[in-house]
């Protein structure tokens, strides 16, 4: 188990968000100035379509991981759920957090979510986690409280 101090040095030097999107997505972030080419002309951002193969968004993915500037990677759900799940399922550092967020063409399911579940569980036990979301969610539509 890494210490408090190792991981505060760890976090001291990542600053940047990476995304791996569709297209949209990707520019819709570029414009909030999160893109970034380095010295080695590696990119913090993947687009990803219906033409890009699996193997490519994998290494890409990869890389992001063990990139020592990258804080967080947000990467849309579909793509997670399609190309690079067992990457997130087998990521265990702290640092960068992985957060999956909606894509344009597919609603986001919060029960597909692993981290999710896992800050579902600890808040509401492991045996309500899963009706606790579903609870949230009608459809894809939030319902009002």
């Amino acid at each position: 188990m890494a210490t408090k101090a190792k991981i505060l040095k760890d976090a001291e030097n990542r600053h940047l968000i990476a995304v791996v999107a569709d297209e949209d997505t990707v520019t819709g972030y570029l414009l909030t100035g999160i893109g970034e080419r380095n010295h080695k002309g590696e990119t913090n951002f993947i687009i990803v379509d219906d033409s890009t193969p699996s193997k490519a968004v994998e290494e890409a993915f990869e890389k992001l991981i063990n990139r020592q500037d990258i804080a967080l990677i947000l990467v849309a759900q579909k793509i997670a759920d399609s190309m690079v799940r067992h990457l997130i399922s087998g990521h265990t550092k702290m640092l960068p957090v992985i957060l999956e967020i909606p894509s344009k063409d597919k609603q986001y399911l919060p029960q597909n979510d692993p981290e999710l579940i896992k800050a579902a569980k600890q808040l509401y036990g492991a045996d309500r986690a899963i009706p606790m979301l579903a609870k949230e969610f009608v459809e894809g539509e939030e319902i009002d409280r």
